[in-house]
């Protein structure tokens, strides 16, 4: 449950607005707001904002259930301030109990209060902010970028280290997940983390120079890992490109810009906001891919919310021969056609199949139980003292 609550006291008012008969309840409405690409609409319900006179002061409360993606906006924000205003001068129509003409005095000021400036200043906020946390994230990925160009050999355990850090949710208890947790020394060393120290400590050090530069606080290492295996996954899909321009790497990046599916990328970017957890996430919840049996994977991405679709694609990230690991994944009935489909793709120019479910895939396991703070890496812009200017 989410509220938001503005309180105003207006004296004058009050003192002019007979009390309410007791037997008679006060007429209550529900807005809802919501923008979507094309259309604009509001809806209204007599509910959800509540507007009423008590011991003089208006009171106008948004409350309703919503997940981690619908929390309010300043946007909204401010159209609830509006609606108090809306409450303040719709007094008289709430003391007759009339519901019809309360309705139209909301709709009229609601009007008022959603073509306000106020709306105007929560925008271009919400602009700044987004702004500070695409430019910061550019500035991520380029570290990571250079990082993995000159130790191409740790590309395979960077993919692992991000799986691994994920497929610890648990979906029963809602625990784990890619949480970070696999930074600390009692899960990293492991049995099935073994050989992934060494691309952790790849990553600590790019984050030694991401966090230098940052004016929005400190990268979480859980966004510093998916980050990690996105510019791994990327490298593959260019190194990929590359051999078929016969190793030439300016016609080989010509070739990923134009064909890549650099694209598909916008949802995985938006979840850029993970905290880190604490403490380690239980063991037992993540096999030994070099061990387990393609039923033992199959199960685990099963648990996930995941099929023999997700394991096919994700054959990169089992270990550093992928052709290996898909032969053991072929042997499988059910991951056998699924194998076949994403070979042939890597094989076109595009590979188009492969990369769009290998993303999909990705942003999916990258986001499992976590809780992303969209506000995360954005900072407040120094005041200016417009006194001091010169014109």
């Amino acid at each position: 449950m989410a509220m938001v609550s503005f309180i105003s006291t207006v004296p004058s008012l009050v003192s002019m607005a007979p009390s309410p008969s007791t037997s008679a309840p006060m007429p209550t409405a529900r807005y809802f707001h919501s923008v979507s690409p094309r259309f604009d609409y509001v809806i209204y319900d007599l509910n959800l904002i509540t507007i009423h006179q008590c011991q003089g002061t208006v009171n106008c409360k948004l409350e309703g259930d919503c997940g981690d993606e619908e929390r309010f906006s300043r946007r909204r924000v401010l159209h609830c301030i509006g609606a108090a205003t809306i409450g303040i001068v719709s007094l008289f129509a709430l003391q007759s109990h009339n519901a019809a003409h309360f309705a139209q005095y909301f709709l009229i000021f609601d009007l008022i209060a959603r073509s306000s400036s106020l709306i105007e200043v929560a925008n271009a906020a919400d602009l700044i902010q987004r702004r500070q946390r695409s430019e910061f994230q550019s500035k991520v990925k380029d570290v990571l970028y250079r990082a993995l160009k000159g130790n191409q050999d740790l590309v395979p355990s960077v993919l692992t280290l991000a799986l691994n850090d994920a497929v610890t949710y648990d979906k029963a208890t809602k625990t784990g997940g890619p949480n970070g947790s696999i930074r600390l020394s009692s899960e990293i060393s492991r049995p099935e983390n073994k050989n992934l120290a060494a691309a952790l400590s790849l990553l600590e050090e790019a984050k030694k120079e991401i966090d230098s530069d940052s004016k929005g606080g400190p990268i979480s290492y859980a966004d510093l890992i998916q980050l990690g295996a996105q510019s791994a996954v990327k490298s593959t899909f260019l190194a990929s490109a590359i051999r078929k321009c016969g190793g030439n790497e300016e016609k080989g990046s010509l070739l990923y810009s134009a064909y890549g599916s650099s694209g598909q990328w916008g949802l995985f970017d938006k979840q850029f906001g993970r905290s880190d957890a604490e403490e380690a996430d239980p063991e037992g919840r993540v096999p030994q891919w070099e061990k387990a049996s393609v039923e033992e994977i199959k199960n685990k991405f099963i648990a996930l919310g995941f099929g023999p679709r997700q394991v096919a694609v994700m054959s990169a990230f089992f270990g550093p021969d992928q052709l290996a690991t898909e032969a053991l994944l072929a042997a499988d009935p059910q991951v056998q056609p699924w194998v076949q489909k994403y070979q042939r793709s890597r094989e076109t120019v595009s590979q188009t199949d492969y990369e769009v479910d290998l993303i999909t895939t990705l942003t999916k396991l990258s986001s499992l139980g976590q809780q992303i703070n969209y506000e995360a890496y954005s900072y407040a812009l120094p005041k200016v003292d417009f006194s001091k200017l010169k014109l």
